[in-house]
């Protein structure tokens, strides 16, 4: 008897490891979803403009309608991932995308900055559910771990496109409609998501979750956000002592929040996957990417509409070769670390995108779009090749009944690493910045503005004569270009050491050649039957 029921066992992972029809266009539904979430973290930055006219919120008001989407899918990532382990994947996805699209209308006819940042919050709850859940159901559909590769390189690539389409859709739409177009284009996607995915994605949970613990779940809210609060605020408005607490209190809370997760019986986050050093290793290569992707980004966006004068519009494109190198490398990555190796494909992708900043560092006002455009897409290749190899190293350390909480944990470096990113790169210019000196004759008070940002330079010489006002800009956008090259000097120092430490950590590490190995026959109780049906 207890023969039959082990190779019934071993039979019935033979036929779950059969590939799943219909499985590159559920694919292409949910490389949809997650290009979608790129666009909506990105396009906010151009219509901020036209809905301060608007809406005419105060300066903090403004701050929390930029950030609080952010800060929420930071926190709720890994609760989520969690969540949709226990009550569904497909299910966490489908529920999210209605969400996200209501969110987006609520957003969309906004009439007050509360009612604004409330919707985007909303929205940002929404959008936890997408990523890990996409992320982990691509772990549940290809069992091939060659074509998971490719499934994973194609969410990657959608993801950075994203990023990287947003400023140059939203360029288009507010040339053309209001503020609210930018969140209305959710709509149809989020349609198509429900109606494909509702038929042909499969569900898949944890067959023996184990409750949701929600004290673990506020942990990780305050602990996430309060240490990504810190680091964003840092980079805008120096070090103060509620931002220090801030620090503190997210510290103290991901401590406790480990704590607790070793003493549960099902934990929200698996903590004692961190124990192996090729998960720990990609999470870091993951998150230190994002790092330089991200802070680089940040920095050249002003640069190119501030000291360049470019419109938004033509800013996104000149940045769009980064999207063209991650969406190619992307695609390749898992093929190229099967004939390579794991640690030479994330290790030299990370030394690409230390090597394209140490380009960055001889950066001046009139450096042509030929030579920028190269080094983006030499940072978006190496990103590609990095991000997208983790990812999958990522995925396949954790057996498919932890593929939402894997996803999370990837999901989580990402943003943390967008946030460091732009605190660690940003804080060097803004501090370089602050310390030029004004021409003779410009008063004080305009100094002073001139000195908070190159916006603000931008915005004080309107009201002084056109010589002095040139004179101004013309330092003012010196000091600015001087702290990118410092900046990208301490970014290059951050990568090339990321590649080294990649090249330890990811030692032995490879990715599976052929089909997955189905589990060791033994006897089948109860509690083991798996819940991943079409």
């Amino acid at each position: 008897m207890t023969e039959t029921l082990a190779m019934g066992r071993a039979g019935s992972a033979h036929v779950d490891d059969q590939p799943r029809p219909g499985r590159w266009l559920a694919l292409a539904v949910l490389a949809l979803a997650v290009l979608l979430v790129g666009v909506d973290a990105t396009v906010l930055g151009l219509a901020t403009p036209f809905l301060s006219e608007d809406l005419r919120p105060s300066g903090t008001q403004l701050l929390w309608i930029g950030d609080i989407y952010s800060f929420v899918i930071a926190g709720l990532l890994v609760s989520m991932g969690s969540l949709g382990d226990r009550i569904g994947r497909k299910k966490l996805l489908l529920i999210g995308s209605v969400a996200f699209g209501a969110m987006s209308v609520l957003t969309a006819y906004a009439t007050s900055p509360e009612m604004m940042i409330v919707a985007r919050g909303l929205q940002g709850v929404a959008g936890a559910t997408l990523m890990p859940s996409t992320l982990a159901l691509i772990r549940n559909l290809f069992h091939n771990p060659r074509e998971r590769s490719l499934a994973v390189g194609i969410w990657g690539a959608m993801a950075s496109a994203g990023m990287a389409v947003g400023p140059v859709l939203g360029g288009f739409l507010l040339g053309h409609f209001w503020w609210g177009s930018v969140f209305l284009i959710n709509l149809p996607v989020m349609a198509l998501l429900v109606a494909v995915g509702a038929k042909l994605l499969p569900e898949s949970r944890n067959p023996d979750p184990g409750p949701w613990d929600i004290p673990s779940v506020l942990l990780a809210l305050v602990g996430i956000v309060g240490v990504v609060y810190a680091i964003k605020e840092a980079a805008v408005v120096g070090y103060r002592s509620d931002i220090a607490a801030s620090a503190v209190v997210g510290v103290l809370a991901l401590i406790v929040f480990v704590r607790r997760q070793l003493t549960l019986k099902s934990p929200l986050l698996n903590v004692k996957l961190f124990y192996h050093r090729g998960f720990s290793g990609a999470v870091l290569a993951d998150m230190l990417t994002i790092l330089g992707l991200s802070g680089l980004v940040f920095c050249l966006s002003q640069f190119l509409q501030m000291v360049q004068l470019r419109s938004p519009l033509n800013a996104g494109l000149v940045e769009l070769p980064a999207a063209v190198g991650a969406v190619g490398a992307g695609l390749a990555a898992g093929w190229v670390a099967r004939r390579l190796s794991v640690r030479l494909v994330v290790a030299g992708g990370l030394a690409m995108v230390g090597l394209s900043l140490v380009g960055c560092t001889t950066l001046q006002g009139d450096t042509g779009t030929a030579a920028m455009c190269v080094i983006l897409l030499f940072v978006g290749i190496g990103a590609g090749f990095a991000f997208t190899v983790t990812t999958d190293v990522i995925l396949s350390s954790v057996p498919k009944k932890e593929a939402g909480a894997a996803s999370a944990v990837s999901e989580t470096a990402y943003e943390l690493g967008a946030a460091l990113g732009i605190a660690l790169l940003g804080s060097i210019v803004s501090g370089i910045y602050r310390g030029f000196a004004t021409p003779p004759g410009v008063p004080e008070g305009v100094a002073d503005a001139s000195r908070e940002s190159l916006g603000g330079a931008v915005d004080a010489a309107g009201a002084l004569p056109a010589d002095k006002a040139a004179a101004l800009l013309t330092a003012a956008q010196d000091s600015f270009v001087a702290g990118v090259d410092v900046a990208a000097g301490v970014g290059a120092a951050v990568l090339l050491a990321a590649a080294g430490g990649a090249w330890f950590l990811l030692r032995g590490q490879e990715l599976a050649a052929g089909p997955a190995a189905a589990e060791p026959a033994r006897p089948v109780s109860v509690s083991d039957q798996s819940v991943d049906r079409k």
